[in-house]
């Protein structure tokens, strides 16, 4: 990470690592969610947060996520460098799966691009298609 002013909201993990790097991309890739039968997000609108230590993780805009099959949870994790992320529980049909999304509502300032973006723990979810290509699937076992 670049050597910038930390803003009121700069994740108090920089000020003990000022060299941590996250990064955020935008994708082209069009990327479909399934679960029990149902598409639970097609975006075209994908970003990708590279961080360092972690696997990279696409980030949706809840717009293009079916918000309506999710409730949210007490549950919650927090990040230094990122903030508090909120979780969400999916009930599709008759499959209830756990904190299976999350978001950071108010991500800290260095971060602020995945304000209004969700994140799938991608061990949880049934199928996972890049480009109409299955990726990850239940007939996969594991990821790719």
């Amino acid at each position: 990470m670049t050597e910038t002013a930390r803003s009121e909201n700069s994740g108090p993990g920089y000020a003990k690592n000022p060299d941590y790097e996250i990064e955020i991309l935008p994708t082209s890739k069009h990327i479909q969610i399934e679960v029990n039968g149902l598409i639970v997000v097609d975006c075209k609108n994908v970003l990708l947060m590279r961080e360092q230590n972690h696997k990279p993780v696409y980030y949706f805009p809840q717009a293009d996520v079916k918000m309506a099959l999710f409730q949210s949870t007490d549950h919650s994790t927090h990040c230094p460098f990122k903030g508090n992320a909120s979780y969400w529980t999916l009930a599709a049909g008759e499959r209830v799966v756990e904190d299976v999304m999350w978001s950071y509502e108010t991500p800290c300032d260095e971060v602020k691009a995945i304000k209004n973006y969700v994140a799938f723990y991608r061990d949880r979810i049934d199928n996972w298609y890049e480009d109409g290509e299955l990726i990850l699937g239940s007939a996969h076992g594991v990821e790719d």
